[in-house]
């Protein structure tokens, strides 16, 4: 018999992140997707489409709904209680790509404040703090929900991330491991951060250079070096202890980052080593920034 539970895919987040490129990502996976819902229809609108039979719909809010808001986290609650499966998803991105990005497209951020005479700078200044507002309006919202951080990925890259996500069953802890590169900015979707650059680096052997983490020699290579698996040892260590208490505070994803100088060797061979050591026990997705850029 087939499964009848409703699942609902809600996706917020900063202007400009790519909320949009998500909902496309979510209707192409069979969702019925409604893009700026006001939050005062939500519970009005699932109510109806369960009337419908609907299964699977995505719902995208912003902040153009800046005053109702407040609402949505209570509302979330309501719809779990009922036996809904809610996955939460917050688009955001460093407020230097959201400026490039208004700037090239040339449109007009929803908090602005009418276009005036003054300069490129004064322009410039008035769209940070209106992005800068954005934040805090929707900073409680980001705290509930598993946040993706769209600035140096491509659509591409994020619709894989979004359909990768939302296919993990619901309910249950999912661990994120990301490999990426110091050199390209941290994650800002990461709830740890783990730094290896001090490890060797395989970059300095020319038989090694052009592979990845992923490549067997590679792999022999790191595995031979005591101080890598001290560093694969501490962060299961830390995880082990710490994972069932994230559990228990209903936390529905949590994104485990390692960076190391390109991307490539240490931390990709590390992701691969923890998602093969937290598979059995735990939910869990891997993704490769910089590889998956290529």
């Amino acid at each position: 018999m087939a499964d009848t539970t409703m699942e609902i895919v809600l996706i917020t987040g900063m202007s400009g992140s790519g909320k949009s490129v998500a909902l496309h990502a979510l209707e192409d996976a069979g969702y019925y997707c409604v893009d700026n819902l006001p939050p005062e229809l939500l519970l009005p609108f699932v109510e109806l489409e369960q009337k419908h039979q609907a299964h699977r719909l995505a719902i995208a809010m912003d902040v153009r709904s800046a005053t109702s808001l407040p609402q949505v986290p209570q509302q979330l609650q309501a719809l779990r209680a009922q036996g809904i499966v809610v996955k939460s998803l917050f688009l955001d991105a460093t407020t230097d790509t959201l400026v490039r990005r208004y700037s090239e497209t040339r449109r007009k951020h929803p908090l602005s404040q009418n276009s005036s005479d003054h300069g490129v700078q004064d322009e410039r200044r008035a769209l940070v703090d209106a992005i800068e507002l954005e934040r805090e309006l929707l900073a409680a919202l980001r705290e509930q929900a598993h946040v993706i951080d769209s600035s140096i990925i491509r659509p591409a890259q994020l619709q894989g991330y979004v359909k990768t996500l939302i296919a993990a069953p619901g309910g249950q802890l999912t661990l994120v491991f990301e490999s990426f590169a110091f050199k390209r900015g941290v994650p800002s979707d990461a709830d740890y951060v783990f730094d290896v650059r001090m490890l060797p680096n395989p970059h300095y052997d020319p038989e090694l250079k052009h592979l990845t983490g992923r490549d067997q020699p590679v792999i022999d290579f790191l595995q031979a070096q005591p101080d890598v698996d001290l560093m694969l040892h501490h962060i299961i260590h830390f995880l082990e202890n710490w994972l069932d208490a994230l559990a228990r505070d209903h936390r529905s994803y949590v994104t485990v980052a390692i960076g190391c100088t390109g991307g490539q060797h240490r931390s990709v061979y590390l992701v691969e080593k923890l998602a093969q050591r937290f598979g059995p026990e735990w939910i869990t997705l891997k993704r490769h920034r910089e590889m998956d850029a290529r």
